[in-house]
């Protein structure tokens, strides 16, 4: 038996949702409640949150449950991610949450048409699945996930497919962090343009 997800968004595939201290990407280190929506079709091998891929694991909730649950903590911004949240109608669900005047952030892999009002988009391209070319123009921030030498020259194509005022950072893929981390504190040095990511919640041990 397969989920209905709602056309209008108004019913959602979730995952988790949890207050935190945002961890990564020019947010880093604000308070920020995540929605985390279950359904991917990307596929990274890397991926630490697998288990979101099948969105028939997740239970869908009513967006205004959502809503209601978010506005509860004091830090007021949501981060939607997934899973890939974009699979998704988020219009509905942006619009509520913007009403009660929380601010609605994204990370998305860009694989999907965006739909919903951000105050924040981050891309995260991956490359399983290349990012509709819209939402480059539209991205805030493009984070890039380093997994070997090779994604140097494939963040830097993704480069040329966002705005000039798009935030460029390049985050060490964590289970190779250790060598990888020299090789980008060395492009960046050589290639300031782009700033480094680090994913500070595993440093601190939140989620």
């Amino acid at each position: 038996m397969s989920h209905q997800v709602p056309d209008d968004g108004t019913q959602l595939p979730l995952m988790e949702e949890f207050y935190t201290i945002q961890g990564e990407g020019f947010n880093t280190g604000k308070a920020a409640y995540f929605i985390r929506l279950g359904g991917c079709d990307v596929g990274c091998h890397w991926c630490d949150v697998k288990e979101s891929w099948d969105a028939e694991l997740h239970p869908l909730t009513h967006a205004d449950l959502i809503v209601e649950n978010a506005s509860k903590f004091p830090g007021k911004a949501v981060v939607v991610t997934g899973g890939e949240p974009l699979i998704y109608n988020l219009d509905y669900l942006t619009a509520q949450l913007q009403q009660k005047g929380i601010k609605t952030f994204i990370e998305t892999s860009g694989a999907y048409p965006l739909s919903g009002s951000w105050d924040w988009i981050c891309l995260s391209p991956k490359k399983f699945k290349a990012p509709v070319p819209s939402i480059g123009q539209a991205a805030h921030e493009l984070k890039v996930i380093v997994f070997n030498k090779s994604d140097f020259e494939w963040a830097e194509k993704h480069a040329e497919m966002v705005g000039p005022d798009c935030k460029l950072y390049l985050q060490p893929e964590w289970s190779k962090s250790k060598e990888i981390t020299p090789l980008i504190i060395d492009y960046v040095m050589q290639n300031p343009k782009w700033e480094i990511s680090l994913q500070t919640h595993k440093y601190l041990n939140i989620p």
